[in-house]
């Protein structure tokens, strides 16, 4: 087998992929294949690229700094802590996943990336593997899953099978296992907290238990689900007010990385103020120094679901049966614009003209701002 050849991407050409990421009108896999770059890869310029772009727009040019005097001692003891720093920080990315750890490998660092595999513990091959985009058949299969995995949320890898299989899908147990990971879903059940949680993440506890929710903006509800599509797939997060259902923001991202939650969060404290309580599952974006960052800074308390136990984000779960058996299901979006377009379209009309038995038959929005109003008027 020839090995392939280290590239060298250039500045521009990193700035041109990166951008067509951001714009979010095409999925990850489609890019990968259109640039020939692995989807990490993608993913990582992707993060670095706003991070980077405030650079432009930097202060005045800085004089040519003058060369330092170099002192022995203080260049030895310099060495050994950065020894240290390093095995630490060796052995703390060894804990994160293998795909987070393959993310943070730069092809273009001066430090090799047989190195920066081994730093990492990662195999060498899996650092060059390109990934192909979703196959007809298996966007048809990740289709299927994803509403037997609505109507059966307990189910898991082995009864999806055997439920597939009765409709005359030929597939394995371990091929519905990586396609199920691959949409982030899992069969939900209550399990011992055995998970190994990731480094420096902490889990919060549940907060709603017996709580009364009376009022608007009492207690917001945020999750992710995926969104299939004709060429490959999407995901997509809602921020839902917990009193009256209404989805207050809502963001279409082509891969989970936090920021388009945090996008999300943002875009409804903007607009609706900051609530008591925002609850969440315990996803590694949730539970990411980012997210909870932003609510501690807007005073928001933390509330978290029990790991696999769908019933504490309950009405965020009805939601997405709806959006996916009202709408998604019933189209074949061709692009991830086609998707924002037509999602929008139908929040919006199940936030202003779609009835709630549970809510007396008012719509969201109706509850919302009825009970609103009173609030407002006596503040």
């Amino acid at each position: 087998m020839t090995r392939r050849p280290r590239r060298n991407h250039t500045p521009v050409f990193k700035a041109k992929v990166a951008l067509a990421a951001i714009k979010g009108e095409k999925t990850l896999a489609e890019l990968a294949q259109q640039f020939d770059v692995h989807a990490n890869q993608i993913t990582q310029w992707r993060s670095q690229l706003p991070e980077g772009a405030a650079d432009v727009f930097g202060g005045e040019a800085r004089p040519e700094p003058t060369a330092p005097t170099v002192d022995v001692k203080t260049l030895h003891a310099k060495i050994g802590q950065l020894t240290l720093e390093n095995d630490f920080l060796g052995r703390s990315a060894q804990q994160s996943r293998p795909a987070e750890r393959k993310a943070m490998i730069d092809r273009d660092h001066d430090l090799s990336v047989t190195s920066q595999a081994r730093v990492l513990n990662i195999s060498r091959s899996s650092v060059y593997y390109l990934p192909r985009p979703a196959s007809p058949g298996d966007l048809a299969l990740m289709r299927r899953i994803d509403e037997l995995h609505l109507d059966y949320p307990f189910a898991g890898a082995r009864m999806l099978r055997d439920l597939l299989g009765r409709e005359g899908f030929a597939v394995g147990r371990l091929h519905v296992s990586t396609l199920m990971k691959r949409m982030g879903i899992e069969a939900i059940y209550r399990r011992p907290n055995t998970s190994k949680r990731a480094p420096g993440h902490k889990i919060y506890p549940y907060l709603l238990r017996k709580l009364a929710v009376t009022r608007p903006n009492q207690v917001w509800a945020i999750d992710i689900t995926y969104i299939p599509m004709a060429r490959g797939f999407a995901y997509l997060a809602a921020v839902v007010d917990w009193f009256s259902r209404r989805v207050l923001a809502w963001r279409l991202s082509i891969s989970t990385d936090v920021r388009f939650c945090i996008e999300a969060v943002e875009d409804a404290l903007g607009k609706y103020g900051a609530p008591e309580i925002l609850n969440s599952d315990q996803g590694s974006q949730f539970t990411s120094m980012a997210f909870t960052g932003l609510l501690r800074d807007n005073g928001i308390a933390i509330s978290m679901d029990g790991r696999g136990a769908w019933r504490d984000n309950v009405f965020v779960e009805r939601l997405w049966r709806s959006i996916k058996y009202e709408e998604v299901y019933l189209r074949a979006y061709d692009t991830v614009s086609d998707a924002r377009t037509s999602i929008g379209k139908y929040l919006a009309f199940y936030n202003g003209r779609r009835p709630h038995s549970s809510l007396d038959r008012m719509t969201p929005d109706e509850a919302y701002f009825n009970a609103l109003m009173p609030i407002l008027a006596a503040a």
